[in-house]
């Protein structure tokens, strides 16, 4: 996992309430066994039409947002499964941070898990925000999780926390099996002196 500290990016609006993981990786591209591929099934249903070409309606089919890093939600953002694959398609696809007012539990930790920062804020605070992607064409914001603050380049400034921990393993870029190769003298110095099973019946 690429360490977090800070980014720079155009922002891309999705302005819905209870975007499930299903809508945000539909149920028929899960078969694959690797992490990485999802991206091109992001919001599949959402961003093509019955003949699988490109919707452009849709706002991650506009030019204006081509390239984001950033995505801006509305409340309840990635309930429904508890499908990692969520994060996975949001990942490969380019998003690296996901604003919004509030996030089902089980994948808000899954972001956590893959690499990307889910930041909650305020709901009037998002309203401004999707107000400035309207009135401004590529509009960017500037997120620093080592100073926990968001700014844009009209002198906008947001505060914006984050668990001590995840923000830690973010900033390393530590997932799970990262931390626990931090102790990998202590797992083989254990081994040492407590065999296996395996190895004491052989």
């Amino acid at each position: 996992m690429e360490p977090f500290k800070k980014i720079t990016s155009v922002v891309a609006p999705l302005d819905r309430v209870n975007v499930d993981t299903d809508a945000i990786i539909p149920k028929q591209f899960l078969k694959r066994i690797e992490r990485t591929g999802f991206g091109q099934f992001l919001f599949y249903e959402w961003r093509f039409d019955e003949n699988n070409n490109p919707n452009p309606n849709f706002e991650l089919n506009k030019p204006r947002y081509k390239g984001a890093h950033i995505l801006l939600a509305r409340n309840n953002f990635g309930c429904g499964s508890s499908r990692e694959h969520a994060p996975w398609a949001l990942l490969d696809y380019g998003f690296k941070v996901i604003i919004a007012p509030s996030f089902a539990d089980i994948f808000h930790n899954n972001c956590f898990k893959n690499g990307i920062l889910p930041i909650v804020l305020p709901e009037e605070t998002v309203d401004r925000l999707f107000r400035n992607i309207t009135e401004t064409e590529g509009y960017k914001l500037t997120v620093d999780l080592e100073n926990n603050k968001i700014t844009d380049e009209q002198g906008l400034e947001i505060a914006f926390s984050v668990d001590a921990y995840r923000r830690e393993c973010l900033l390393k870029g530590l997932d799970d099996i990262g931390i626990t190769l931090m102790h990998e003298d202590k797992i083989a110095e254990y081994e040492k002196n407590y065999p296996s099973y395996y190895k004491i019946a052989q």
